[in-house]
């Protein structure tokens, strides 16, 4: 049984989710409260196993309440976001400071009662109770790039490899411990899938960009990929990478959601699989479910090869879990390893 502390301002908000949680045999709500105060209060006396918080609140707002129930309690906290781009900011805020997961908002509560929605939100408090909290990287030094400097740039702009990751749940703060360490010179193209709605993948890009060497934005479509940069799949879009005339050029599609996913890991996985001249690398990090699992066969297939994190570094083990199962996975490394692999695989 998981016991669940609400936390939200709004009465209605609080009941919505209640009767939606209550559908489920195994979770218990074991209370309410109205701001991050009273939660802090309640928590204690209501010993929950699981808290959903609120962002935006009075007295105490989301924020502030997550940073003193992670040092205080180490629960794990879903957050519960509106579809704002400066909630999609916050949420990442509280996504960096330890919450695990978060479930947006819609502009129409109402229709958080769609028999689908209502599945996913069941899905991600299960998911968010088992997960790992406080996860501390401890992230491998590279080596110095002076001689890889002067190679690549003799080539002139172009890459020799592609590196194809994939991520769900925990994903946002586990790829600001990999991205940042790679070189702005770097002999690749990278090309993201991390599951998340529209907004919230351009926040993350754009918060990506600030900390790394390399760019890092969303991915548009008909855009060409160049050297040093990585390209998020846009929420909500699939994301493919094909190649035509010898640039490699992103293609966004609305095609059906795979598994509910849109963008999903094996779109992407399956059209970087089918690139002739690119030495291919491909990457599954934390997250909830068996996304990417196909897409790894098929870059395996296809001369790729394959890292997985490890189920000690990961929020969530599903999605890595999966692509080991499937056998086709080369290394499985803590997180902090990733970039080490990638670089000792391009012979840097």
């Amino acid at each position: 049984m998981i016991k669940v502390l609400i936390v939200d301002d709004s009465p209605l908000m609080r009941k919505i989710l209640g009767d939606i949680l209550r559908e489920d045999k195994d979770i218990h709500i074991v209370g309410e409260a109205k701001n991050g105060k009273e939660a802090l209060y309640k928590i204690p006396l209501l010993k929950p196993d699981l808290i959903t918080l609120d962002i935006e609140m009075p007295i105490m707002d989301g924020i502030t309440a997550l940073e003193k129930i992670v040092k205080l309690y180490n629960l794990p906290v879903v957050m519960i976001s509106s579809l704002t781009m400066e909630g999609a900011a916050l949420t990442l805020d509280a996504l960096d400071k330890g919450a695990v997961d978060f479930i947006q908002k819609p502009k129409n509560i109402f229709s958080m009662n769609k028999e689908q929605i209502k599945l996913e939100i069941i899905d991600k408090i299960k998911m968010a109770a088992k997960s790992k909290v406080n996860i501390e990287y401890r992230i491998k030094a590279l080596k110095p790039f002076k001689d890889y400097s002067r190679i690549v740039k003799d080539r002139e702009g172009k890459f020799e490899y592609i590196v194809a990751i994939g991520t769900s749940t925990g994903g946002p703060r586990a790829l600001q411990a990999v991205l940042p360490l790679f070189p702005e010179n770097i002999n690749a193209s990278f090309v993201i899938v991390q599951h998340m709605p529209p907004k919230f993948t351009k926040s993350l890009a754009d918060r990506l960009d600030t900390l790394s060497n390399i760019r890092v934005k969303e991915g548009e479509n008909g855009e060409v990929l160049q050297q040093g940069y990585c390209y998020i799949a846009p929420g909500d879009f699939h994301m493919k990478v094909v190649e035509k005339e010898g640039d490699y050029i992103i293609e966004l599609n609305k095609e059906p959601a795979i598994k509910g996913l849109r963008p999903a890991v094996d779109v992407l996985m399956e059209s970087v699989a089918k690139l002739r001249d690119l030495k291919k690398i491909g990457v599954i990090m934390t997250g909830m479910g068996s996304d990417g699992a196909n897409g790894v066969t098929n870059l395996k297939k296809n001369n790729g090869y394959i890292i997985a994190q490890n189920q000690e570094t990961s929020v969530v083990f599903g999605m890595p879990k999966a692509a080991i199962d499937t056998g086709y996975v080369d290394r499985v490394v803590p997180l902090s390893d990733i970039a080490y692999e990638v670089m000792k695989k391009m012979g840097v």
